[in-house]
């Protein structure tokens, strides 16, 4: 954010503007805009305050509730936590007993934010100028949380009294882009890892991408979805490790929370699980659960083996549902053609189709433009590969197969 436009916010005259913004509506910003400058009022402060009320709307998606009273970057919100993820983070520092958080890279403070709100102390540390006022601002109801604008890495952590860290380290681009590579982060990922030589408590956001080599053998990796997303993985040392070391997999959905872990090296390379011939059910893992390596223990848990030995789908008998993956009866399979899958879906009527895919280069959008249909009827396909070959899959989720 500008430092000149976020200094206009938290004038008395631009709070209390923002406050008085409607829900942001594209449509309507325009015409807003107008109105206000009609009444006089600086219109580089109206610009600002449209800015603050569209990214508000977009961060009730992560914040909730909180969204409509924060100050926000467009870079900040791109890489803060969802709140029920960093609620998350915030039990692991809790159950461990820290006395002082040091939230390196605190950005807008989300995460500052929920150890706050579980009563533990917090050192909110943002090296960006505007960044810090706006988590300053956001912790502005946290007597625990402290923002200081500093560089963490530059201060001395335990003469401050800190006894865990957490930290984000920064992984786009100054063109918006995403950084894969742990070496590339700002801060990397080796200097980080070196703050547990000091604090050995220490918690790292990292991207859900990272290749198991990047990782210590003794770190405990953890994988979060919400909702079948995969939002990120975290790397957690000392008495914030309380699996031990190895991988998980939490899976935050609409009907509760479930856990999948296994204990050993974190580098280790995941366990294959078996493969053979496609049987009456298919089993989609969730992501974290891909990320993290589980997929062979999810399907020894469902008695299943994988359809083709690259392709993360597991294939049943039997009819079994399991948390941790979407279930789907087998209605039809074939090789995958565009005009053989066409003409099928034609022959049935079939409008709307929902396509997914693993293991195909085939693009979903262009596939369903290619498909051209116009039926009343819907279906759920899957491209990918039956033991090495390119196919099609015909399915119906498990928990509505057999109703109309």
């Amino acid at each position: 954010m500008d430092p000149a436009a976020l200094a206009r916010l938290l004038t008395p005259e631009g709070w209390a503007l923002l406050g008085q913004l409607p829900p942001y509506s594209e449509d309507a910003a325009l015409r807003i805009s107008e109105g206000l400058r009609a009444r006089g009022l600086d219109p580089d402060l109206v610009a600002a305050a449209l800015t603050q009320s569209r990214l508000r709307a977009k961060a009730v998606e992560k914040f909730g509730e909180f969204a409509s009273g924060m100050l926000l970057t467009a870079e900040g919100l791109e890489q803060a936590t969802r709140l029920e993820v960093a609620a998350l983070h915030a039990r692991r520092y809790a159950e461990a007993g820290a006395g002082l958080v040091a939230d390196l890279g605190c950005g807008l403070g989300a995460d500052s934010l929920a150890m706050a709100g579980l009563g533990l102390r917090v050192l909110a540390i943002e090296k960006d100028e505007a960044t810090a006022a706006c988590a300053q601002m956001n912790l502005r109801a946290f007597p625990e949380a402290q923002v200081r604008h500093a560089d963490g890495l530059e201060l001395d952590l335990l003469a401050e009294g800190v006894d865990a860290i957490f930290t984000d380290p920064a992984r786009r681009t100054r063109r918006g882009n995403r950084v894969f590579d742990p070496k590339a982060y700002s801060p990397d990922l080796d200097t980080v890892l070196a703050l547990a030589d000091t604090i050995p408590d220490l918690g790292i956001k990292v991207a859900p991408g990272i290749p198991y080599t990047a990782l210590p053998s003794h770190t405990h990796a953890q994988w979060v979805s919400v909702n079948g997303a995969v939002v990120e993985a975290g790397l957690w040392f000392g008495r914030l490790a309380t699996e031990g070391a190895g991988r998980s997999a939490i899976l935050l959905t609409d009907a509760g929370t479930h856990h999948l872990g296994w204990s050993g090296d974190a580098d280790a390379r995941a366990t294959q699980a078996p493969d053979g011939l496609l049987a009456a059910y298919l089993h989609e893992p969730d992501g974290a659960i891909i990320r993290a390596g589980l997929v062979a223990d999810v399907a020894d848990q469902l008695g299943g083996h994988l359809v083709d030995p690259s392709i993360a789908y597991i294939t049943t008998a039997q009819p079994v549902t399991t948390p941790f993956a979407r279930s789907y009866r087998v209605l039809d399979h074939f090789g995958f053609g565009l005009k053989r899958l066409r003409a099928y879906l034609r022959n049935r009527n079939v409008g709307r189709v929902t396509i997914k895919k693993r293991g195909t280069a085939v693009v979903p959008e262009q596939l369903r433009q290619q498909l051209q249909l116009s039926g009343d009827a819907s279906a759920t396909i899957v491209l990918t590969r039956l033991q090495g070959e390119q196919s099609v899959l015909v399915v119906d989720p498990l928990e509505t197969a057999g109703r109309e």
